[in-house]
């Protein structure tokens, strides 16, 4: 899909090379944002060229495959591994008993996200070209836009929108499907959002300080703004920026880092290492310390008030290992280049956490476009390997799966 996709890119001419344009389609479809246009390319690009770049943070948010399997006339074994594929973290809940159901009461919930943005920002005084582009972008939590200035130019009230939305779609959409149902105890209960929405206002409170004492931004209440804004655009993985946040303080560009690498929720559209697996992780690494100090208790994984299966945290266990591996392994083959450490790897941490804009060169006043042909490979992969969660894409590149 992306190799046809990069083809409106150069048949339009914003991007003569094939290899740029296959690059900026997979950063659309896998909702990353990472981009190679400068600011005056994509200020002359042609209406329907933005209009396919945004959309393609759309389609590829809920995933492609989940459409696909929303309208198939029948299921098979192979739709719980497609739904695996697009639906990123530790396992995938079925809400009713058919695959195929759950895929169509995914894409309502995300239509409907979709069409109440848009109606918003339309209220908020934007055209409607923008406000369809913004909301392609944000509930995608992909971060293309249609301007060189970005989400900068648009009202505190359209920003506010689009944080709320951003953040929406960052959160597991199995607690929209019990809400609607009126399991209000059950989506109370999910420790994934309330953990990501409490790093998401801690971190925005540490940064306001610390942008706010640099005197960076003068107002406590834009510096609160901004921080927010910044901070669910990276934990959502979207990438959209109010501010250049290369000039803030060291601490907070050393937050944002981290945030980059742990991302938005399992079963959102968001990507990164993802909540539940950190907190599944951490639970393990507290029970490996309880068992070291009383070596004959037995505890177990619990979230949500349940027993985490072992195949589970097994699962998480192989996923840091495997992501760690390709994240050095991407940075060494980009650094070939000769650009600076932090650039290189805030790079590889946007493009494998589907992000987008990093720090230093490639961070928001930047773009990806000074990396080698062959760096810009490297990221796409990351980008594709990321997004559908690594172990698919490696089995694909296994000689026995073809054997077989």
């Amino acid at each position: 899909i992306s190799m046809i996709g990069a083809l409106p890119f150069v048949l339009a001419g914003t991007i003569p090379s094939y290899v740029d344009a296959v690059f900026e389609t997979v950063s659309g479809f896998t909702t990353t944002g990472a981009s190679i246009l400068s600011g005056d390319a994509i200020d002359r690009m042609y209406k329907s060229v933005e209009f396919w770049r945004c959309f393609t943070h759309w389609g590829g948010g809920m995933g492609i495959l989940v459409f696909m399997i929303a309208i198939l006339p029948r299921t098979d074994g192979y739709s719980m591994y497609l739904m695996k594929a697009e639906s990123p973290g530790p396992t995938v809940g079925k809400f009713v008993p058919k695959v195929q159901d759950t895929a169509k009461i995914l894409y309502l919930i995300y239509m409907g996200f979709t069409l109440t943005e848009i109606v918003l920002l339309k209220i908020c005084g934007l055209p409607l070209f923008d406000a369809m582009t913004l909301t392609f972008s944000s509930v995608g939590t992909g971060g293309f836009s249609i301007s060189s200035a970005g989400i900068m130019p648009y009202s505190i009230p359209a920003q506010v929108v689009i944080i709320v939305f951003m953040t929406i779609c960052g959160t597991n959409f199995a607690v929209y499907y019990a809400l609607t149902r009126r399991r209000f105890k059950e989506a109370i209960r999910c420790e994934e959002a309330k953990w990501y929405l409490i790093a998401m206002f801690g971190s925005a409170a540490l940064i306001a300080w610390n942008v706010h004492g640099a005197g960076l931004v003068k107002s406590p209440f834009l510096a609160f703004h901004h921080a927010l804004f910044t901070v669910s655009s990276i934990m959502t993985t979207t990438g959209f920026a109010t501010l250049d946040f290369n000039t803030w303080p060291a601490f907070s560009k050393a937050l944002l880092f981290v945030l980059t690498l742990i991302g938005a929720c399992a079963g959102s559209t968001g990507g990164g290492f993802k909540y539940s697996r950190l907190i599944i992780l951490l639970r393990r690494v507290r029970n490996e310390l309880d068992f070291s100090i009383h070596p004959k208790c037995i505890k177990q994984v619990y979230m949500d008030g349940r027993r985490v299966e072992s195949t589970t945290v097994k699962g998480v266990l192989t996923y840091l290992v495997i992501y760690t591996a390709i994240f050095l392994l991407s940075f060494l083959l980009i650094s070939l280049d000769g650009k600076d450490f932090e650039t290189n790897m805030s790079a590889i941490a946007a493009t494998i956490n589907n992000v987008g804009p990093g720090l230093g060169l490639v961070g928001p006043a930047g773009n990806f476009g000074s990396y080698s042909d062959f760096s810009k490979l490297v990221m796409t992969f990351d980008m594709l390997a990321g997004r559908l969660e690594f172990i698919p894409v490696l089995v694909l590149l296994r000689r026995s799966t073809w054997r077989s």
